[in-house]
């Protein structure tokens, strides 16, 4: 059975693919952003590894929750779940100066992956939307543009895609996937949604723990557990390195270049 970390996962599907998880008998340890939320996880699934809490807008606070992470591990997968949506906001600058659905979406998972422990295997949510991102990574805070927050959160999922295919290139020991869990009617999908909320987890869970041939890849996009084609652009070294400079930049931290087999 594995270890595994899931990021948001005090509800929605942070916490579906946490009890998915705990159900096959694997033990799974949560994130929450704060003190009261933790206490939710903990009442959601009592069966739980532990409880990281801490911001992940915050780059101070994501070191924070990196180390609590190491503390309670070695994990052998983690789920980068957490995210922030567009509907009915205006852009939201955190302590750091930079825009939050940039910080949550695409700064925290790149510095809980410099920073966790590597795992044997790591899965980041994206979406359908990331094929209308930009990839030159112009104003990617927004200072300079009027806030359009559909497309910050579509380039926000570019991003993070292209970080799930640059780790799978730099860890080739590792697996390294992203997925599109599909619109559904979550918090942040809204009630319009029309896709499968059932189906929405699974992916990610699969990938996480799944024994299957079809799961033991790495440097894909899924969605519901079916191989899909990405933007053409994550896969381009040099989209992938101009995207790990700049988070390098901003948090002072380098992603090690390789991680070593056990």
């Amino acid at each position: 059975m594995a270890r595994i970390f899931i990021t948001g996962s005090t509800d929605g599907l942070g916490l579906m693919a946490a009890q998915i998880l705990s159900g096959q008998g694997h033990t799974v340890a949560l994130h929450a952003r704060n003190d009261a939320r933790a206490r939710d996880a903990q009442a959601a699934l009592p069966d739980n590894a532990g409880v990281a809490v801490g911001d992940l807008s915050s780059i101070t606070q994501t070191r924070e929750i990196a180390g609590q992470v190491n503390d309670i591990g070695p994990f052998d997968a983690v789920i980068h779940n957490a995210g922030v949506g567009y509907y009915g906001r205006s852009r939201v600058e955190t302590d750091d100066g930079l825009s939050d659905v940039f910080a949550v979406n695409v700064l925290a998972p790149y510095l809980l992956t410099a920073l966790i422990t590597p795992p044997e295997r790591l899965v980041y949510l994206s979406s359908g939307m990331h094929h209308s991102g930009d990839t030159e990574l112009r104003d990617a805070q927004w200072t300079r543009r009027p806030w359009q927050g559909a497309q910050a959160y579509s380039e926000s999922k570019f991003y993070v895609t292209t970080l799930a295919f640059a780790v799978a290139r730099r860890w080739p020991t590792a697996l390294s996937n992203a997925v599109d869990p599909g619109w559904v009617p979550t918090k942040m999908g809204g009630n319009s949604a029309t896709d499968d909320l059932q189906l929405a987890p699974v992916t990610q869970a699969w990938l996480a723990a799944g024994d299957d041939a079809e799961a033991l890849v790495t440097g894909r996009y899924f969605h519901h557990q079916q191989s899909r084609r990405a933007h053409p652009a994550t896969q381009s070294p040099q989209v992938q390195d101009r995207l790990l400079k700049y988070c390098a930049d901003l948090t002072k931290v380098e992603l090690p270049t390789a991680v070593s087999a056990d």
